[in-house]
């Protein structure tokens, strides 16, 4: 039970190392990363993707077909299993999925808190738009909790993320488990993560 909570506070830490990399080096369009633990029958997970691989812009949304496409998008990146498909036989269901969109505009103003939907819409801009422009980056942060009855029957990850997402090129991703960690790139034409090479 200790090493499974001290897998998941790790693989829980790895994002905030990860975005203050990325706050440095701006992320690279068509790339998402994602952090995977798995200890036992829980499987925790952190994925980040720009906002032009998962909505194809990465302005701040004011128009209602753009409002619409980041609530769209945030509804389909909460269904994990949907994105990131395992075996039947591992018995997974979802005890918790969380999706919301995060932009340099909001790590500044907002002391590094998030919000969901559009909230940040509704305050005054005092040339907001004008550092959006010359910022111009935008992510979706989701996280995930699996319940895996059956875990040995994890043998492999499909990545229908790529179908789902058609500008999405390649997704980093760290592997977490007691045997260790392992690094892959998943790309749009091998669209399956062996878990067992």
């Amino acid at each position: 039970m200790k090493q499974t909570l001290s897998l998941i506070a790790f693989v829980a830490a790895i994002p905030a190392f990860a975005q203050e990399t990325r706050q440095l080096d701006a992320h690279e369009h068509g790339v998402g990363m994602l952090d995977i633990a798995i200890e036992g029958t829980t499987v925790a997970m952190e994925f980040h993707a720009p906002g032009a691989d998962i909505v194809g812009f990465e302005f701040k949304a004011e128009s209602d077909a753009d409002l619409a496409a980041l609530d769209a998008a945030i509804a389909t990146l909460r269904s994990p299993l949907d994105l990131f498909v395992v075996p039947g036989a591992a018995d997974c269901t979802v005890t918790e999925a969380q999706a919301e969109l995060e932009s340099d505009e909001e790590n500044e103003d907002h002391g590094g808190e998030h919000k969901d939907d559009h909230a940040e819409d509704d305050h005054d801009d005092h040339g907001h738009e004008d550092h959006a422009e010359e910022a111009g980056h935008t992510e979706f942060h989701a996280e995930y909790r699996l319940t895996c009855d059956n875990p040995d029957a994890l043998s492999k990850i499909t990545f229908a993320y790529f179908e789902t997402f058609p500008n999405a090129q390649e997704v980093q991703v760290q592997l977490i488990t007691s045997a260790g960690a392992r690094a892959f790139e998943v790309e749009r034409d091998t669209p399956i993560l062996d878990l067992e090479r």
